[in-house]
């Protein structure tokens, strides 16, 4: 068995944890800059709020319904994130992390086991310790797993668990069970088998698997197998590392000065190197990229990027940094406001899998990897941004927040005080 453990609407939760007035009350968190609503509560979801509504547009509905607003608070959700994950290993041999605020446990260990009770009670214990709601759904697939967490979503008496596993049971929740929301099946892979009349899951599981292969490769036949009860999707419980990262984000004000630009682009490119190092990876290509608001249709638009090959495949902060600046001001065109940029690395590789050419300078590489070694530690010690390049110049990337949470558990100066008459 697998279970699947869902933290219900997780950021408006994690905000909840720190202040109990907003119990019931609706609750939305925006994302970078306050552009658009990322995360709701259902009362929220009730009022018609959409995921990616920008919030301009749905400031009337918020100010009429009294709707709490947070910003994006990405210290925090991180660190609830870890402390539900501490409760979940406490139920299983192995734990996935498959995101911030979902993980899989491998049940297959446990014998003689309620498992029904057993979903109840990981939900029940990750309230009590964390008062993060989790949804808990246990199948005998990954994928079966993940749908019985949505059904305790929907069904408030299976309180937070729900063991799908019984034929019948999950015949009658796949007839009902839309195409498009199963696990896997991306959007153009439904608006295909809508075509062809498939609207469930259970109509899916209907089809030849010679049919499957055929028109959906290997891919979407495990899906079909997930689907008909058989595991088929390998449990992963160690570290993979990522084969592209990504550090972007879009600017509070529109920015038209090259160096301000470069400024910015550096600090992503710095995020980035730390990033591959903390993997223990390197990367052989970068693409830097910027563009403009484009949104504003009666204003210049622009997209440009740049791609950087780099000699040896690197995480040298130094070498990535004056490469991405580089690449920054070649892609940057004057006259126009861009809005958003970021870095993106590809062509990744672990670290002792690179060959080294035979003219390598040891010694140079050896003293690069000393002097990234101690920045990664002083700035794990003293805080990031404690040491940083000329060219990240404050090190503070500028953003819109005015509605961000305080760090409840990161920041000693926000730790909650609680005064006892």
């Amino acid at each position: 068995m697998f279970a699947l453990a869902d933290c219900n609407n997780f950021f408006a939760s994690c905000e909840r944890v720190f202040r109990p007035d907003l119990q019931g009350k609706p609750v939305i968190v925006l994302s970078n800059n306050d552009g658009c609503a990322v995360a709701r509560s259902n009362e929220a979801k009730a009022l018609g709020i959409k995921m990616g509504d920008p919030f301009f547009k749905i400031r009337h509905i918020v100010e009429k319904n009294d709707v709490a607003v947070f910003s994006g608070n990405m210290a925090l959700y991180g660190d609830m994130s870890q402390r539900v994950r501490w409760v979940l290993e406490e139920f299983a041999p192995a734990i996935e992390v498959y995101s911030i605020d979902e993980a899989f446990l491998d049940l297959r260990g446990l014998t003689g086991v309620d498992f029904d009770a057993y979903a109840k009670k990981i939900s029940s214990e990750c309230w009590r310790q964390t008062s993060i709601p989790v949804s808990v759904g246990i199948a005998p697939s990954k994928t079966l797993a993940k749908i019985a967490s949505k059904l305790c979503k929907q069904y408030p008496k299976l309180r937070g668990g729900c063991y799908m596993h019984r034929p019948q049971d999950i015949e009658k929740v796949l007839r009902k069970f839309p195409i498009e929301d199963v696990w896997g099946i991306g959007r153009r892979t439904a608006a295909k088998l809508h075509s062809m009349g498939i609207k469930t899951a259970w109509d899916y599981t209907q089809l030849p698997d010679y049919a499957v292969r055929k028109m959906f490769a290997l891919t979407g036949l495990r899906t079909w197998r997930e689907l008909r009860g058989e595991p088929c999707i390998e449990f992963e419980d160690g570290f993979e590392a990522k084969q592209s990262i990504c550090v972007s984000r879009s600017f509070a004000h529109e920015i038209s000065d090259v160096e301000e630009l470069g400024e910015q682009i550096a600090n992503f490119a710095s995020s980035m190197a730390e990033k591959l190092r903390q993997q223990k990876s390197v990367a052989a290509e970068m693409t830097v990229f910027a563009y403009t608001n484009r949104f504003k249709d009666n204003e210049p638009q622009t997209y440009g990027n740049s791609l950087v090959h780099f000699k040896q495949p690197t995480n040298d902060q130094r070498v990535i940094v004056s490469s991405a600046v580089s690449a920054a001001y070649e892609l940057f065109k004057r006259g126009y406001g861009y809005k958003k940029a970021g870095v993106v690395a590809t062509h990744i590789c672990q670290e002792n899998e690179v060959v080294r050419s035979l003219f390598e300078d040891t010694e140079a590489t050896e003293r690069e990897h000393r002097i990234t070694s101690a920045l990664d530690v002083i700035n794990g010690t003293f805080g990031r941004g404690t040491v940083k390049l000329a060219a990240q110049g404050s090190g503070r990337i500028k953003s819109s927040s005015e509605k961000q949470s305080p760090h409840y558990t990161t920041l000693w100066e926000d730790i909650p005080v609680v005064s006892v008459k």
